[in-house]
């Protein structure tokens, strides 16, 4: 439904109203996350995993930088459980489940043995990795399409949304 320079086509615009409105921001954004969701579940489901053991993996690599760059020290049980919203024996389950498994390793920190660092196992990345890749082709193909200007716009709209989105969980 999309024309070749990248703009809604009229069909679109008119079933969803204003090509920028919030309205439209609105289904897209929706349609977005239902996909993510949907790929989530599947990678969690082939892993033998819960979702929430995914959104715990996710967390641990964007905390080592892996995600929207912020992220520069190791994840601990304390903040991926207050991050996750979990009890202290959920947290507990879902970390005991991704070590089993291989995902994740839990590292006692050198200056301090009662903090615990979460790490996501190399291994483990290369599973993601192979199993996310058809997804990180289409995000380059899709981002190939606009100019860098455009990217940074979007940059700039997605970290603010994250950023409001951060303001509610408060």
């Amino acid at each position: 439904m999309r024309s070749t320079e990248g703009t809604p086509t009229p069909q679109s615009s008119r079933r969803l109203g204003d090509p920028t409105g919030l309205q439209q921001f609105a289904v897209l954004l929706r349609r977005m996350n239902s996909e993510f969701n949907r790929i989530s579940h599947e990678f969690a489901q082939a892993q033998g995993l819960h979702l929430t053991d995914v959104q715990a993996l996710i967390a641990i690599l964007d905390a080592h930088g892996g995600g929207d760059g912020d992220g520069d020290e190791p994840m601990t049980p304390g903040r991926l459980r207050t991050q996750l919203n979990l009890t202290s024996g959920a947290m507990t389950a879902c970390l005991d489940r991704l070590e089993r498994a291989g995902h994740i390793r839990r590292v006692r920190a050198a200056d301090d043995r009662r903090v615990v660092h979460l790490h996501y196992a190399d291994a483990a990345k290369g599973v993601a990795r192979d199993y996310f890749k058809p997804l990180a082709d289409g995000t380059a193909a899709t981002r190939s399409r606009f100019s860098p200007d455009e990217l940074t716009t979007v940059v700039r709209f997605l970290s603010d949304l994250n950023h409001e989105l951060g303001q509610l969980r408060r």
